[in-house]
């Protein structure tokens, strides 16, 4: 079955057997081509997936940008990129110099009335038939202008796509907007909302541990679940985001996606199938169930934090401030938030969501944490609840913390061990990076991974409600030091509750 037969009957978010079948020959158009994200991670992506036979040497790919530069300089351009970037061992001169036949430049400055769209027409195949893509890697102010240019110029086919980076908005109606005025231009089918998150291995793994072991979907409830966290944690600082990141802040930077999507795999309901609008549906049902954050709970419910001077694997790190280059700022480098999903399955379950920079390591995990067993048989021996910790990254892995009997005479002991899951070990095979999966699924047709236009608009309601209880209320931003995880607040937080952070 070819890849443009499978799209139309349904492809499901894992593929077991087809991780490195080869997809549809493509025209994929980067705007922002000499952009950070093109450079660090789509064209690294991409040469790994030609590497591993997925992309036809017929297929093109077109970087663009404002700035007027040769075929011959993008071409450099990407390459010094990707051996300054990138740290492992696929690279290979041979390799690279057949890569690099289909890279292809265009000089465009889309946020010109007047710019001339006809140098791009000429490099597009004529084949209306072929698949063609059109990555947004630039601001979203622009992707509603880059969509109408690129629909004047007739360059919107059949079988052409576009795809959004995140943030899609900055509140609802910003986001409502930008979904409006793409829909102008290609169908909700054709529209693909990244998240890199969504592209993890772990992150699909999720669903395959819930919906294919007997074992854990029977108790994946307040049944027998205490509650549950989510963290998301940074060692670096804003960097050369700046700019951006002071006008927008950890709640829309990171929470609004990355980690909404996680709450999203972990409480939705079993779907119907695999298939992209049934998965998307129950991820927005949890969306709708969220309980909103007014005045009256966001001071128990949320904690704002700046991180200040401070180490950071015993480097000195400066405070956000002086990252920023302003003297002074409210904008949050660290949210923690105690959130409840109003349904039958996690009434009564705390879902501690925490995302924050300059945090002591770098890692992402789901922590689904058990409820004690009902009734202790072993006297005063302390039982440790169950405890399933998804690990993100780095060191992707699952393990399920249990009880077992110390080996050894003198009387019963008991010790709490993990069942250990762990990438590293049991996988030894190279598996494809978040980017380099999306990408091909961009071009294979498959939407299950990507957002649909109402679920962003429901995260963005949910978060909007913090934002407007943050400014009525007046909350204070708490500072913590670079290589703490976090003010003491968040961690207060969760001590009302007599829990703590994993």
């Amino acid at each position: 079955m070819s890849d443009k037969n499978s799209a139309q009957t349904g492809e499901t978010i894992s593929e077991t057997n087809s991780a490195f079948l080869p997809v549809d020959t493509f025209d994929l158009v980067v705007f922002g081509g000499t952009g950070d994200l093109a450079r660090r991670k789509l064209i690294p992506s991409l040469y790994h997936r030609f590497c591993d036979g997925q992309i036809s040497p017929e297929s093109r790919i077109i970087g663009t940008s404002r700035s007027d530069r040769s075929q011959e300089d993008y071409r450099r351009l990407v390459h010094d990129a990707y051996n300054s970037f990138s740290q492992d061992d696929d690279y290979d001169d041979g390799r690279w110099s057949d890569f690099k036949n289909q890279l292809d430049y265009v000089g465009l400055d889309v946020g010109d009335d007047k710019a001339d769209w006809t140098a791009l027409a000429k490099v597009l195949s004529k084949d209306a038939d072929r698949v063609r893509v059109f990555y947004l890697a630039v601001p979203p102010k622009l992707y509603v202008d880059i969509c109408k240019g690129l629909k004047a110029a007739g360059l919107v086919t059949p079988n052409a796509r576009v795809v959004l980076e995140k943030p899609i908005g900055t509140d609802f109606k910003t986001a409502q907007s930008v979904n409006q005025g793409v829909g102008a231009v290609f169908a909700e089918s054709s529209i693909y909302r990244i998240d890199h998150y969504l592209g993890k291995e772990t992150v699909q793994n999720l669903l395959v541990l819930r919906f294919g072991n007997v074992l854990l979907e029977p108790l994946w409830s307040n049944r027998a679940i205490d509650h549950i966290e989510i963290t998301v944690a940074e060692s670096i600082g804003v960097g050369g985001r700046g700019a951006y990141y002071d006008g927008a802040g950890a709640l829309r930077d990171m929470v609004q996606n990355h980690l909404l999507q996680l709450l999203c795999l972990t409480a939705m309901e079993t779907p119907a199938s695999l298939d992209a609008d049934d998965v998307r549906t129950e991820k927005l049902k949890v969306l709708r169930a969220l309980r909103l954050i007014t005045d009256t709970n966001v001071a128990e419910d949320t904690v704002r934090g700046q991180y200040a001077r401070g180490k950071v694997e015993d480097e000195v790190m400066a405070d956000y401030l002086t990252d920023v280059g302003v003297d002074f700022s409210e904008t949050e480098t660290f949210v923690a938030i105690k959130a409840h999903i109003d349904n039958w399955r996690w009434a009564g379950v705390p879902i501690y969501i925490r995302t924050g920079k300059r945090m002591a390591t770098r890692r992402s995990d789901i922590v689904i944490q058990f409820k004690p067993v009902p009734h202790s048989v072993f006297g005063d021996t302390k039982l440790n609840p169950n405890r399933l910790v998804i690990r993100l990254q780095p060191d992707e892995a699952v393990r399920l913390w249990m009880e077992i009997k110390e080996p050894g005479a003198g009387g019963l002991r008991l010790k709490t061990v993990p069942l250990n899951l762990a990438y590293a070990d049991n996988f030894t095979v190279r598996y494809p990076d978040a980017y380099e999966r999306l990408l091909m699924d961009v071009v294979r047709g498959n939407l299950s991974l990507f957002m649909r236009g109402d679920e962003v608009e429901a995260a963005w309601k949910w978060v909007d409600s913090i934002l407007a209880a943050w400014s009525s209320s007046g909350q204070r931003i708490e500072l913590y030091q670079a290589g703490q995880d976090g003010p003491d607040e968040a961690h207060d937080m969760l001590q009302k509750d007599g829990n703590s952070w994993v």
